[in-house]
């Protein structure tokens, strides 16, 4: 299935890969067979950069409260402890995610509970993976207060490629842990803010999936 947030994005690459094709193919020489296999790898990312998999969360959730899911597909590649000044406002741990272009960009609830601090900010575009990006990039961030009491914060934030956010979060909303909010496009970073108490069950260097991968427990 597509992604509804990146639709738009979808339907210009697949009609630019096909128009691509058939110049190919009207060519009918060198340029034509490289302007088709161009065109149908383009269609082919589109369908791949897009998917929006069927992702069914634990069913732990329903028993624990303290439950912590993967927001995000990608990479963790940073866990320490920061200040977080806008919603926590003290010491937390600071989990990063990097998502490739090639991992599932849709982006998910890590828990149950109600948004009380929703903030867009303006920024620059550097590159995702770097330590600076989550604090100067483009973002959006999103404050949950967990059903067991405990506060996290989460945020998209784009990088060098990705310069579009979607994000369908507003303050009192109530979200269902796996429950999709949003979407970064071409390339990425989710940052999640936790309690320095809270249990982790990932390390830096590890694959997450969105939705459905416990990452830890907030105390």
């Amino acid at each position: 299935m597509i992604a509804k947030y990146g639709i738009d994005n979808f339907i210009v690459m697949l009609v630019a890969g096909v128009i691509i094709i058939i110049i190919g193919v009207l060519l009918s020489n060198y340029y034509g067979y490289f302007a088709v296999a161009l065109g149908v790898l383009l269609v082919l990312f589109a369908i791949w950069f897009f998917r929006d998999p069927e992702r069914i969360p634990p069913k732990e959730i329903l028993e624990d409260s303290s439950i912590l899911l993967s927001p995000a597909d990608g990479k963790v590649i940073e866990i320490t402890e920061v200040v977080e000044r806008n919603y926590l406002k003290t010491n937390v741990l600071r989990i990063s995610i990097f998502l490739s272009p090639l991992d599932v960009h849709v982006n998910r609830s890590p828990a149950t509970g109600e948004v009380e601090y929703f903030k867009y900010y303006p920024g620059k575009y550097i590159i995702a993976s770097h330590p600076k990006a989550s604090d100067l990039n483009e973002n959006s961030q999103i404050g949950l207060k967990m059903k067991n009491g405990q506060k996290i914060l989460f945020k998209q934030i784009t990088g060098y490629v990705a310069r579009r956010l979607v994000c369908e979060v507003k303050t009192g909303m109530l979200l269902h842990a796996g429950e999709k909010f949003g979407m970064m496009k071409f390339g990425s970073r989710m940052d999640i803010f936790v309690p320095l108490t809270s249990e982790l069950y990932i390390k830096v260097g590890d694959k997450v999936r969105a939705g459905e991968q416990i990452i830890g427990k907030v105390r």
